[in-house]
């Protein structure tokens, strides 16, 4: 089964095959396990991720304060890219400057 979709009007897409077998009688009632793929996608010309929010802003980032956290500052990916998903490594970088993009992290700061 696959699955198509658009998050948010992001111009963020998923696709991926969700596997599915037949349940027989001993496993009715047993937690079932999905998995999808997901990757992105630009949206709107030049590649982008970002369409439209804030793009009179060199980069699009956000911060929250948290009073729980082990690190003073926890950047979260936001462009799909990271190699450490759903932890950001900068990936953003390559990305802003290949596709003329503005997209950043969301940093969750301890307070």
């Amino acid at each position: 089964m696959a699955i198509l979709g658009n998050t948010f009007g992001t111009g963020v897409s998923y696709a991926g095959q969700v596997p599915f077998r037949r349940v027989t009688a001993g496993e009715v009632g047993r937690k079932q396990q999905r998995m999808a793929v997901v990757r992105a996608e630009g949206g709107g010309g030049g590649g982008g991720i970002n369409p439209e929010i804030r793009k009179n802003e060199e980069k699009v980032v956000d911060s929250v304060v948290v009073t729980e956290l082990s690190k003073n500052i926890t950047p979260y990916c936001r462009c799909w890219r990271s190699g450490t998903f759903p932890l950001c490594d900068g990936s953003h970088v390559k990305h802003n400057k290949a596709n003329g993009d503005n997209v950043g992290p969301l940093l969750l700061k301890k307070q």
